[in-house]
């Protein structure tokens, strides 16, 4: 069904019952009129009679079978059916489609046989039948709304043929109304011609019926082909393609399948994202899109398939990232100069530092063939191995680090950009190598300042202090602005 933000979503549990209690219902309806219109068949001799409980029966058993599809057509999925059971609605449908093609074989047959027999042709005059068939015409027409509206409501195949079913009987009953008074019209001036007219009308019911099955034949076929359900073609699905084109990052909509089993929607989506996306925004837009079908097809089950795609408005920089990206890299500090019109760059590759020194340059070297497949402009390009650390580095702050601080504030105070510098914590390692200092620290910028000139300063202020003291072996500095720092 067509979701809506402003209407509340029936739960699972809601629909089932109101799908049972209408397909009950039904089966009521079906046996009473059947019964009715056998009876007044039996007693008047009307093959049209006959045909319309003929019709009726093969409803009573539709109705029946549209019960038993719906119970357990709602049934969650398991491990043996993994998108539920809502095809056995479109397999009820099916089946009453069957017996209804059986029963105008059968009302033709015995209409022909009439027609060329006319000793066949023997009506008992009595008003019964007429308050059978006005009868079941206003029940027909009660329970062909009722579950139409069932029908829409919870998309169910099954009592939307059930429905189909008991709004042609109204104009089935109709013809054969006609055909009766005709007929009997036809005894009491002694007009022959006139009596064809019960079978005629039999002839129509078939037609009505033939109708009917095979345009219930059509729709449960695309069901059970997986068409593009009706509902989502044409504005719907040009609304959902417009909302998802919207979403800030979809680059397109590669393909967007949408099935329907029972009341359940299955929509698969292939959208193509940047290729310089991390994964936590792929997936806020996956969640995104998603939101956005549901909104259109409540309780939807969404799956996004994503495909990195090359925009073009991207830089030299985000192609060779994306390269490191595919290949599962870690790089930094991407630097790219233009001379003689052609490229140089300058990367730090990181890879884990118990890596043997050739495997390294085997991946550092690989690397760099598929950058320059990517941007052919490129003349010379020069990779830098770090090791990533993979161990947890045992340290402890230095108490006696208040001289070291002092001296950095001083240092700080030969960049007039830099406001302050607060939250100063002084570290020693543990042994070898490790028992080197680290400072850490948080600087004060101006707001406005480009982000370029932030690295700048940083920068320059850590390699004065790093000159003036030698044994600091690392100074990690974070940048705020004024307007939002720690002091």
């Amino acid at each position: 069904m067509p979701g809506s933000p402003k209407n509340k979503v029936p739960t699972l549990d809601q629909r089932s019952a109101a799908k049972r209690a209408a397909a009950q219902s039904s089966v009521a309806a079906a046996f009473g009129i059947t019964l009715l219109k056998l009876f007044t068949g039996l007693l008047t001799g009307s093959l049209g009679m006959l045909s319309e409980a003929a019709h009726s029966g093969i409803d009573l058993v539709a109705a029946a079978v549209t019960l038993l599809a719906v119970r357990v057509s709602d049934r969650p999925a398991d491990e043996e059916h993994n998108y539920g059971h809502g095809k056995l609605e479109s397999l009820s449908a099916a089946f009453e489609a069957v017996l209804m093609i059986g029963s105008c074989v059968w009302i033709v047959r015995e209409a022909l046989i009439r027609i060329l027999h006319p000793t066949h042709l023997q009506l008992h005059l009595s008003w019964w039948p007429f308050a059978v068939l006005a009868l079941s015409m206003l029940v027909d027409f009660t329970r062909s709304r009722a579950l139409g509206r069932a029908a829409r409501e919870h998309n169910s195949d099954a009592l939307e043929a059930d429905a189909l079913h008991f709004g042609t009987d109204i104009w089935s009953s109709a013809a054969v109304l006609v055909g009766l008074a005709a007929a009997y019209i036809g005894q009491a001036l002694h007009r022959p011609a006139l009596e064809y007219a019960d079978p005629i009308a039999a002839l129509v019911v078939a037609a009505i019926i033939l109708r009917v099955t095979i345009q219930l034949g059509h729709r449960t076929l695309d069901s059970l082909l997986d068409a593009t359900p009706l509902e989502v073609r044409q504005q719907l699905q040009k609304n959902l393609h417009t909302e998802l084109d919207s979403i800030p990052g979809v680059l397109g909509i590669e393909r967007m399948r949408v099935r329907r089993s029972g009341s359940a929607y299955f929509v698969d989506l292939t959208l193509q994202l940047p290729r310089n996306l991390t994964f936590q925004r792929a997936e806020q837009i996956t969640f995104a899109a998603t939101s956005a079908v549901q909104r259109h097809l409540a309780n939807a089950d969404v799956v996004v398939h994503t495909v990195p795609t090359a925009t073009l408005d991207e830089s030299v920089f985000d192609r060779i990232r994306a390269v490191a990206a595919r290949s599962n890299l870690a790089i930094h500090d991407v630097a790219v100069q233009e001379y003689d019109g052609r490229l140089h760059v300058e990367q730090h590759l990181e890879v884990p530092e118990t890596m043997p020194l050739r495997q390294a340059h085997e991946i550092a070297t690989q690397l760099e063939t598929d950058i320059r497949k990517e941007v052919p402009g490129i003349a010379s390009l020069l990779t830098h191995i770090e090791s990533e650390p993979a161990t947890i580095a045992l340290s402890a702050q230095m108490r006696a680090g208040e001289n070291l601080e002092n001296q950095l504030r001083a240092t700080a105070s030969h960049f007039p950009e830099i406001v302050d510098v607060h939250e100063i914590v002084v570290t020693r390692g543990h042994g070898g190598a490790a028992a080197s200092v680290q400072i850490n620290c948080h600087c004060t910028l101006p707001d406005d300042l480009p982000m370029e000139a932030v690295h700048e300063v940083i920068t320059n202020f850590e390699s004065e202090f790093r000159l003036d003291h030698p044994q600091v072996s690392r100074v990690l500095i974070h940048p705020e602005p004024a307007t939002d720092n720690r002091r």
